[in-house]
């Protein structure tokens, strides 16, 4: 194997596997240029774990603690197990590595980033420039498309489709069979109070619930649950919780039928 940065500063793949820091499955096909990083900003370390028939593109970046199961593809510059440094949702994050658990047969394809404590079940692709951010969860056979923000603490549930361009704010559910169109803004703060405790309300994301289809260009005001098997029209300003198998669309949303089917 390459040395995976400048000789004498990193170790390499060999370095680690020796050291207990890096294991990798039968059959993986690593990128000379892949960067493996056990240790996060504050020196503790953990050990970074590929199954068998993994395959890592070029100038990828794994963190300690991600664990990656059999089968999975990860592109060209993915990042996975990034931990989070820096100011965000009302606090300071100090550059903590967690348990970053991607399952067999994932595709991650190129640019995504995946944060620390994220987890990807199986059979689920996360498209190019994907951004998972910190403790988001998401489900077995899912696709989430190209340039979506997944904002941290987000579950997203199995056999969900989310269109590119879509952006989910911090703690929003998507339960399963969920089909979520391009551009689709949710809201999770009705004052919109920036760095003031005194004055700060609690955050409300929205919930998408079973089987339900948001069209493109929705707008999902803070709160609100669009129902079982509802649909809200693209280009819709959702005010009101939608209740099951409504049919809703328009500025402000206003329900006009039902699913029937």
């Amino acid at each position: 194997m390459m040395h995976l940065s400048t000789p004498g500063i990193s170790p390499t793949v060999t370095d680690l596997v020796r050291a207990g820091l890096l294991q990798l499955g039968d059959g993986c096909q690593v990128h000379p240029g892949v960067v493996f990083l056990p240790a996060d900003r504050l020196g503790a370390i953990r050990p970074i774990v590929l199954g068998d028939h993994v395959t890592v593109g070029a100038f990828a970046i794994v963190h300690g603690g991600a664990q990656i199961g059999r089968n999975t593809h990860i592109g060209h510059r993915v990042t996975v197990g990034e931990p989070e440094y820096g100011y965000a949702l009302r606090r300071v994050y100090q550059g903590v590595g967690a348990p970053t658990l991607i399952g067999s047969g994932v595709v991650l394809r190129a640019g995504a980033t995946v944060y620390a404590g994220a987890h990807v079940g199986d059979d689920t692709t996360i498209g190019h420039n994907t951004l998972l951010r910190t403790g988001v969860k998401v489900g077995s056979g899912s696709q989430l498309a190209a340039n979506l923000t997944v904002e941290r603490g987000c579950v997203i549930g199995d056999g969900v489709r989310c269109s590119p361009g879509t952006h989910l704010t911090a703690d929003t559910v998507v339960e399963d069979r969920v089909f979520i169109g391009a551009g689709v803004r949710t809201i999770n703060d009705r004052e919109l109070i920036w760095r003031d405790p005194n004055n700060e309300q609690p955050l409300r994301p929205p919930k998408f619930t079973h089987g339900c289809r948001v069209g493109s260009g929705a707008v999902i005001l803070a709160g609100i649950t669009i129902g079982e098997h509802a649909l809200v029209g693209a280009g819709s300003v959702v005010t009101k919780n939608v209740p099951a198998r409504a049919v809703v669309y328009g500025v402000p949303a206003t329900q006009r039928v039902e699913v029937t089917s």
